[in-house]
């Protein structure tokens, strides 16, 4: 199994931050890539489509609002893995309350692809969905 993880420092404060990012269909609000997002199930599923009309299908397994964070498992993507959890989360700075740390982690297993291909592939999609949101907090 593989991993990666990438964080970010954002100028916000956590509750704002997390308003923006804790919601399971927010992404089309922050990350450029994911324009689009629809819901199956309740909720507990989002429907995703990048800009070249791929789909995107993730379950949402775990959500905590107190604590900031929700994870997802990906059911169909264009991406050479599969058993695929990712964490978002968002944490306080301490001695600032006006910055908020973001922390965007997954794990998975290669198939189709090298481990170091699909970890730079994440940390990738990680970093750049990071910078995109840095870039939206920062006006």
């Amino acid at each position: 199994m593989a991993s990666t993880s990438v964080s970010r420092v954002v100028p916000a404060s956590p509750a704002w931050v997390w308003e923006l990012i804790g919601g399971f269909g927010s992404l089309p609000d922050w990350l450029p890539y994911i324009p689009e997002s629809t819901f199956s199930e309740g909720g507990r599923v989002r429907h995703l489509r990048n800009p070249d009309g791929e789909a995107i299908v993730e379950r949402l397994m775990s959500f905590d609002e107190e604590k900031r964070y929700y994870s997802y498992h990906i059911v169909q993507a264009p991406f050479p893995v599969v058993d695929y959890l990712s964490t978002l989360q968002v944490y306080g700075i301490s001695g600032d309350e006006n910055l908020a740390e973001v922390q965007w982690s997954g794990r998975f297993v290669p198939d189709g692809a090298s481990e170091e291909e699909v970890v730079e592939l994440f940390t990738g999609i990680y970093r750049d969905g990071l910078d995109a949101l840095h870039k939206h907090l920062s006006g």
